[in-house]
């Protein structure tokens, strides 16, 4: 099984929610059964590491996104992914418009498919590190429900 998170730079978001993923996966033990990676819709940060505030705040919880790298979502992650979940709704509309029509990988808005208050992730990047903060909390519960799909379809 594998998943990719998608958001616009991938230096924020879906980072976080690689390393959060993982780290869950690791606990639940997982993590040999389940790949995880993220993207970003545009190639502007390719290649450069998570912003150091989406490091800061992952590392206060005990997550590592030290090792990871930007990369730009392809239409072969659409061949390669079982499951790939965007942050936002322009996020989502930029796959929508990249899938290939034989694409086996199911795509939806991550906290849409597993929260009920918000669909979106908001993008922290212009805002302080509380923005970080929410962003960490609303991964952190989503991702804890998607553990429980994940094993499900194992």
């Amino acid at each position: 099984m594998r998943v990719l998170f998608v958001c616009l730079g991938n230096i924020c978001r879906s980072p976080t929610a690689e390393g959060v993923l993982r780290h869950k996966l690791r606990e639940a033990g997982l993590a040999d059964q389940i790949e995880v990676a993220s993207a970003g819709t545009g190639d502007w940060h390719v290649g450069k590491p998570p912003d150091k505030r989406s490091q800061a705040a992952a590392k206060l919880r005990g997550y590592d996104l030290s090792a990871q790298r930007a990369q730009q979502v392809t239409r072969a992650d659409f061949a390669t992914y079982d499951l790939i979940l965007a942050m936002d709704n322009s996020n989502l509309r930029h796959l929508k418009a990249l899938q290939p029509i034989k694409g086996k990988a199911e795509l939806d808005l991550f906290l849409r498919r597993y929260q009920s208050e918000i669909d979106e992730v908001p993008d922290p990047y212009h805002d302080s590190d509380q923005g970080f903060e929410q962003v960490l909390d609303l991964i952190e519960r989503a991702s804890d429900l998607l553990v429980i799909e994940l094993k499900g379809r194992l």
